[in-house]
């Protein structure tokens, strides 16, 4: 099926066009996902809500970009306002944990998460180290070096996506490898 013959069979509520959508642009959405999120079953979750939004929304489709790029902007937005729920999540958890309001659940948990930190090999520990100073990057260099690094888009489809210009996204990716150096160069020393 073209670009064109799915939107309008998604439009027209054809379940077999969404399915073309879907397995198209699946493994993609899932990859851009995962640059966000870092583990592989968020990935997966963000992803459907993704594919969710696209449904729901493909009426708002102006087909002035290609449908991959308008797909990879909300896969882009919604793993961004999951990374920030995420953050949220975490802080209520450490401000119940300082008022002594942890159950013996959450101290499984911890203790279970102890038990599989002893465990891990030294190829997961850079993984998590290089994802946290991702996180650490300004927003707009985490989205370009991101959709460069772990979706291999041009910088043209970046500047796309981003709604930039391509010079801003060299730009970008020039400062997020600047910004990792410095702070991945302490791990390393």
């Amino acid at each position: 099926m073209s670009e064109n013959e799915l939107v309008e069979g998604i439009l027209n509520n054809q379940e077999t066009a969404f399915k073309e959508l879907v397995h198209l642009y699946q493994k993609q959405v899932i990859s851009c996902c995962y640059g966000f999120t870092g583990n592989y079953p968020d990935a997966q979750d963000v992803a459907q809500d993704v594919f969710i939004e696209v449904y729901e929304s493909i009426g708002s489709f102006r087909r002035e970009a290609k449908l991959s790029t308008w797909i990879y902007r909300i896969a882009v937005n919604k793993s961004i306002n999951y990374k920030k729920q995420m953050s949220r999540r975490q802080w209520v958890k450490s401000i119940e944990s300082f008022f002594g309001k942890e159950n013996n659940e959450s101290l499984t948990v911890k203790a279970h998460k102890s038990d599989e930190a002893n465990c891990n090999i030294e190829g997961e520990e850079r993984k998590t180290i290089l994802h946290i100073a991702i996180d650490k990057l300004p927003e707009n260099q985490r989205i370009a070096f991101t959709l460069s690094k772990f979706d291999e888009l041009s910088y043209q489809q970046i500047a796309e996506v981003m709604k930039t210009s391509l010079p801003s996204v060299e730009s970008l990716l020039h400062r997020a490898k600047m910004n990792l150096q410095k702070n991945l160069v302490h791990y390393y020393k």
